[in-house]
Order: C-alpha cells, then sequence, then structure tokens
C-alpha cells in the first residue's frame, strides 16, 4: 500500500527545498521498496493570494486524509499588512490545531563535520544531540482571550492568555518521558514556576507524572530563562527538554543556532494516536521562509531531507530508512559540501540542487 504524503511548499524558499525534498522521496521509491502517493496544495501567502485565506479547507482535509504532512514554509514581508487572522502564519497554526499536532519535537544534533561552524567553542558543541520536546496546541498562543482593545484615554491595550489544563500538560510529558526511554533516560522539564501559575501547574502535573509512570527516568525541573542561560554554556548536559508553546519557541531556535545554522534541523509535529494506532503528523525544516534568498539556488535543503527522515521514523515506521537517510547527510556533510549557509574554509561551496545531489549520492554509496 502507498503511503499518502501531502507536501504544503508554502512561501519563499518553502518550495525550493519541497522540491528536492522531493527527489530524496523518489529514490526511496526507486530503491527501498517503498511506495508513495503525493499529492501538493497551497498553504500560507501564496494560498492567501490565489484563495483569500492561508489555510484551505480543502487543504485542511487532505492533510486529514494523509499518512504524513511534508511542509516547506509560509510568511514575508508582502503580507505584514494583512489583518492579523488572514497572515500565512494562521495557516500552520490551523493546522496544529486542526490535527491535533501537540507533540513538537525539535532534535539539535551537531554533525561532527559542522563542529566548527557554530558560533560555540567546538568543545562545548561536539557531540551535541538534545531533544526539545514543545507542547504545540496550548498554552499563550491558543488562549483566550487574545484581543485587542481602546481604553477610555484612548490607549490600545493587547491581551494574549496563558493558559493550560492538567490533560494537555500530562499527554506532552508523556510524550517526553516515552522518548527519553530510548535516549538516556534524562528529561529536564523548563517553565516559569516563580513567577506563572501556569508554571506551577505546569511542574506539579510533570512530576506526578514522572513519580507515577515513569520512575526509571531522571527528571529535572529548570526555569526557561536559566535554561536558555545553561544552553549555550553548558548544552549536552540536556538529553530531553519538555516545555510549553512560548518557551519552546524560544528555546529549540536557540538550540538550533547552537548547531551552526537554522537550515541543518528538522522538526516533527504528532497527535495522539487512535484506536488504530494512527495519528496525524506534520514535519518542517524550522528555517522559515527567508524570503532574502528565495529563488536564488541557495537555500539549504537539509532541513527538509531530514524532516523527511523523522517522517519515515515516526509515520511510516521505517527507522532502518530514516538512518540511512541521516547517514548520508552526515556523509555529505563529512565529505565538504556546504550551501552558503554553512560555509567554511576549505569546503566546498554549492547550491541547493546539487547539496541535494550529494545527499543522494551517499544514499546510493551506503545503500
Amino acid at each position: 500500500m502507498a503511503h499518502r504524503l501531502l507536501l504544503l511548499p508554502g512561501d519563499g524558499i518553502g518550495p525550493e527545498v519541497i522540491d528536492e525534498t522531493r527527489r530524496v522521496v523518489g529514490w526511496f521509491a526507486q530503491n527501498r521498496n517503498l511506495a508513495f502517493e503525493l499529492s501538493d496544495d497551497l498553504v500560507g501567502g501564496i494560498a492567501y493570494e490565489q484563495l483569500g485565506t492561508p489555510a484551505p479547507d480543502s487543504m485542511i482535509e487532505k492533510a486529514r486524509a494523509s499518512d504524513g504532512v511534508l511542509f516547506g514554509a509560509v510568511g514575508g514581508p508582502k503580507w505584514d499588512s494583512l489583518p492579523f487572522e488572514k497572515k500565512p502564519e494562521r495557516g500552520l497554526l490551523r493546522l496544529r490545531k486542526d490535527l491535533g499536532l501537540f507533540a513538537n519535537l525539535r532534535p539539535a544534533i551537531c554533525f561532527e563535520a559542522l563542529k566548527d561552524a557554530s558560533t560555540l567553542k567546538p568543545e562545548i558543541i561536539s557531540g551535541l544531540d538534545l531533544l526539545i520536546v514543545r507542547e504545540l496546541t496550548g498554552g499563550v498562543y491558543f488562549g483566550e482571550p487574545k484581543e485587542t482593545t481602546t481604553l477610555p484615554n484612548g490607549e490600545k491595550r493587547a491581551v494574549d492568555t496563558q493558559v493550560y489544563t492538567t490533560g494537555e500538560i500530562e499527554r506532552i510529558a508523556r510524550v517526553a518521558f516515552e522518548l527519553a526511554r530510548l535516549r538516556k533516560k534524562r528529561v529536564a522539564s523548563a517553565e516559569k514556576s516563580n513567577v506563572m501559575v501556569t508554571g506551577v501547574l505546569w511542574r506539579e502535573v510533570v512530576t506526578r507524572v514522572h513519580a507515577k509512570e515513569y520512575p526509571d527516568v531522571v527528571l529535572s525541573h529548570v526555569l526557561a530563562d536559566n535554561c536558555a542561560m545553561q544552553l549555550v554554556r553548558n548544552p549536552k548536559q540536556y538529553d530531553v527538554i519538555v516545555t510549553d508553546n512560548l518557551f519552546g519557541d524560544v528555546l529549540s531556535d536557540e538550540a538550533a543556532q547552537l548547531t551552526g545554522s537554522l537550515g541543518m534541523l528538522p522538526s516533527a509535529s504528532l497527535g495522539a494516536k487512535d484506536t488504530n494506532g494512527r495519528q496525524h503528523a506534520l514535519y518542517e525544516p524550522i528555517h522559515g521562509s527567508a524570503p532574502d534568498i528565495a529563488g536564488q539556488g541557495v537555500a539549504n535543503p537539509i532541513a527538509c531531507i531530514l524532516s523527511f527522515a523523522m517522517c519515515l521514523r515516526y509515520s511510516l515506521g521505517r527507522g532502518a530508512d530514516a538512518s540511512l537517510l541521516e547517514q548520508a547527510v552526515e556523509r555529505a556533510l563529512a565529505e565538504g559540501y556546504r550551501t552558503p549557509d554553512i560555509m567554511q574554509q576549505g569546503m566546498t561551496q554549492v547550491g541547493t540542487g546539487a547539496m541535494t545531489g550529494a545527499v543522494l549520492t551517499a544514499l546510493a554509496k551506503l545503500a
């Protein structure tokens, strides 16, 4: 049976990196006894321009019916003046909400070939392999009320609401603990329990879930601002970090930049499994739309390619194929191929297509 994948290129460099990932999907179809049924649709700014909405209902329905969604990027300055509900980013937020994608997995891995590309010293970053588990459908991004009002004195007041329930915290904690059992059995929970009541509840619930269900995993608590500092001081002290939507957004981008480039790192957003074991899932590079380099053929496709590797692992149950693809990326980097964002002295600078070509060549050699 063919695996149904929905490709949502979106805006900026999204179409470029999705096209390169499509080449990699094709290689696995030809060489690894896999069959895919691919479809494409619009999301973000381009969807607004053509259909008047950044998240068309038809696209959402296709996403619901797919085995996995490969997402490019959305947004750009040309849409900054749109009303809030029409902005390109609302397309991604609706996908997360309508598909129930509550668990965002963001690995931060430093490939040995890139240990000198980070702004941190090589001895600090070499060997880094951590995973941030971010709650994705609650918190301040979705809490109500969310509004801007005009006060009697003419000033404006904007309100965003941070809100979490016990159930939301329990389910993301379980994801983190389950993944930790497959790694080094260490979880750090990051919140702001010193100043936020949601942080107090977060710490209480995570502590209870840990004691009752996962005593074999080592749990530590850290305030989110301290966690941000620790990530640049000694990032290898962490293995799995679990945190809320807002802090997860900030900490995962910080962790990603430690490795040298946002163009290197993938992400997975997973929903709850149904009674048949099926779950909705969306896979995306974390680099954003990068409109300043769109159309120039210089974007780094590796984050999107590695997002497909996560799709192989989490949605298609092909862990060996996922590892093969990750090894191919590492080999291409070890052979000196670099896009401009990770270029180093003595390496070979290539464009988007040539970097994908180097990964495909490595796949052929490894397979």
